[in-house]
């Protein structure tokens, strides 16, 4: 069963996230919270799997409780889904830095938010193509983002790098792997290897990544 924290300061959109989740029978929706403090306390007592959190919220914002809750070693394994409009809040790349394993609209179908926690539960934390793409518009439009050292990417094969480069691109696996004519095992497989060498929580941070080391540069990813 996946246990799934509800963080949003509006009770009305808490209630229909809450009956669209239980109407699942592998979710179980074990608490809400108005606020980011609360979030992370209740992620901590109710040993939450996946919290999604809304970015604006009064107090401590969803952006600091994915913080808090990144940073918590008696957290990490809790997932956290932001809940974005897109059109509006700006800080979707401040949220993967913090540890963020997603993104979901709050417009989203029923089925969508269904399979948005079951795929984060499972540990993929997977984006879609259309949300990575949108992820790199938005890491273009930032005048000053933070770097980091190039000589963090050593540690990757040329091949290792060349899929680096097309994960920053917004290619899923199955796109990778008819890029590169090799099977979406393959592919998937290099991915997860990427992750572990460059200490990535999930896909998001690898685009970031891609980005602040200067792999790839807004508007000249192999799309």
């Amino acid at each position: 069963m996946i246990r799934v924290l509800l963080a949003d300061d509006q009770a009305l959109i808490r209630a229909g996230f809450r009956v669209l989740l239980d109407s699942a029978p592998d979710i179980q929706v074990i608490g809400e919270a108005p606020d980011g403090a609360r979030a992370v306390e209740l992620a901590r007592s109710e040993r939450a799997d996946v919290v999604l959190m809304d970015i604006r919220m009064p107090g401590v914002d969803g952006l600091e409780a994915t913080r808090r809750i990144g940073a918590d070693a008696g957290l990490d394994l809790v997932k956290v889904i932001i809940l974005t409009t897109f059109e509006s809040d700006e800080y979707v790349y401040r949220a993967i830095r913090a540890g963020a394993s997603g993104f979901l609209v709050k417009d989203a179908e029923p089925e969508e938010l269904i399979q948005a926690v079951r795929v984060v539960a499972r540990g993929d934390a997977l984006l879609a193509p259309s949300v990575t793409r949108r992820l790199i518009a938005d890491l273009a439009k930032q005048a000053e983002r933070p770097t980091a050292d190039a000589r963090v990417l050593s540690v990757l094969t040329a091949r290792e790098r060349e899929v680096l480069g097309l994960v920053a691109a917004g290619l899923s696996n199955d796109e990778i792997a008819g890029r590169l004519f090799v099977s979406p095992l393959t592919a998937k497989t290099h991915v997860s290897r990427i992750m572990t060498k460059l200490g990535a929580r999930d896909r998001a941070q690898l685009v970031v990544l891609s980005y602040e080391t200067g792999l790839v540069t807004p508007g000249h990813a192999g799309a």
